[in-house]
């Protein structure tokens, strides 16, 4: 029999019911031969939802982890063990996780200042690579990265998964290949949320850990305005503060620097302008994206409030002008995939590894891509340090990249 691949899922199996089915007897809830084999480098939050999603998606499997922190190591366990009864190898050092010949790729959920001094080491692989973003905390490593990824034979994909996020493969669909909306002229995001959470010694705290907030955080929404914008950044003017979350925030003697709210501006060569607009003190997760062109308007949101009775969730309108349809949507995927994180969007990202690892083509975001998110991160970053506008050749040329 052809097995129908929308039910080849390893998720089926977790469904209580089904558990007494023995793995020979397995049609529907079998995702067929193992495919490949990952290692996770860093397995705090990020690293246990890589973990989670492979093993959800069934045609791969976590072979084994890297992680100093014991703790993190047991969340891992953990997650796999719900999964698979396969034990799972855990690494005396970064360089055995990286080049054990059992594995076929690497995922990087390291704190981000360490991301080029972990991707040196794991590029002598010569495996497949998925590195969480941001790719770098500053331009310079950045661009490191970017030219690394160039020259290397395997797939090294970057982790900005949101465009994987319902609402914005469906934004991407209706302005992009529906072109719905005719030509974009304007694009603004929202996103009002709870405070940074806790990390394995609170590296998300400093902007010299984390690149800042606006590098940090942010680089996904800056990934999806150049996406719709599909032009290059020419200056950024930003306004932010830390009004309220960390203020008093100490750890190892250093003071928390990290701004909670800000509104960025970005003016692209084509004439395309995007504004972007952070809470991060909002007693919710509310994020919403609205796209004006000549032709009609787009707006999509999903969020969470906490409330007994809210009915938020995801949502979309597309507004036309009288000649064209209009419409209403709740974009969505299977609840348990949606479950795993993000909305779903790790899962989905992972399916794009795949295909790059497969030869297919992927909507993935590239190194290239990467690099320009963080572009636009770091001129947010500095300008609301000088509260003036900077302009991006000016930000390139300071730092030795002005021939791009």
């Amino acid at each position: 029999m052809k097995k129908n691949k929308e039910f080849a899922n390893r998720g089926h199996a977790l469904v209580p019911k089904f558990a007494y089915v023995p793995e020979e007897d397995r049609f529907l809830m079998d995702p067929g031969p193992l495919k490949y084999r990952f290692n996770v480098i860093g397995v705090g939050v990020n690293g246990q939802e890589h973990v989670r999603v492979t093993m959800l998606e069934g045609r791969c499997t976590v072979h084994g982890v890297y992680d100093p922190n014991p703790s993190s190591v047991e969340g891992a366990r953990r997650v796999k063990a719900q999964f698979s009864d396969e034990p799972l190898v855990v690494y005396d050092s970064l360089e055995a996780a990286c080049n054990d010949p059992a594995v076929d790729g690497l995922i990087i959920c390291t704190p981000n200042h360490t991301h080029l001094d972990v991707l040196k080491v794991a590029v002598q692989s010569g495996k497949h690579i998925l590195l969480e973003k941001p790719m770098a905390t500053n331009l310079k490593d950045a661009y490191a990265i970017w030219q690394m990824a160039q020259s290397y034979p395997k797939v090294l994909q970057i982790g900005l998964q949101y465009r994987y996020k319902p609402i914005y493969v469906e934004a991407i669909h209706e302005a992009k290949v529906r072109r719905s909306l005719g030509e974009i002229k304007t694009i603004t995001i929202l996103e009002h949320r709870e405070p940074f959470l806790d990390k394995v010694r609170q590296w998300n705290k400093f902007s010299k850990y984390s690149g800042g907030t606006l590098v940090e955080k942010c680089c996904h929404y800056f990934d999806l305005f150049n996406l719709f914008a599909a032009s290059r950044p020419v200056s950024v003017y930003a306004s932010g503060s830390q009004a309220v979350n960390f203020r008093d925030f100490e750890y190892g003697g250093e003071r928390s620097d990290i701004l909670d709210n800000a509104f960025v501006i970005v003016e692209y060569e084509n004439g395309i302008r995007a504004n972007f607009n952070l809470c991060m003190f909002a007693p919710m997760v509310y994020e919403e994206i609205v796209l004006c062109g000549d032709e009609g308007r787009l707006k999509a949101s999903e969020g969470e409030n906490g409330q007994a009775h809210s009915q938020w969730g995801s949502y979309l309108e597309v507004i036309c002008l009288p000649d064209r349809t209009s419409r209403v949507m709740t974009p969505s995927y299977p609840a348990l995939i949606e479950e795993s994180g993000h909305s779903g969007a790790t899962y989905y990202e992972h399916l794009r590894w795949i295909d790059a690892m497969d030869g297919k083509p992927s909507t993935a975001a590239t190194a290239e891509e990467g690099f320009w998110s963080v572009v636009i991160g770091v001129a947010a970053e500095e300008s609301v340090k000088r509260g003036e506008k900077v302009t991006v050749r000016e930000l390139l040329e300071a730092n030795g990249l002005g021939h791009l």
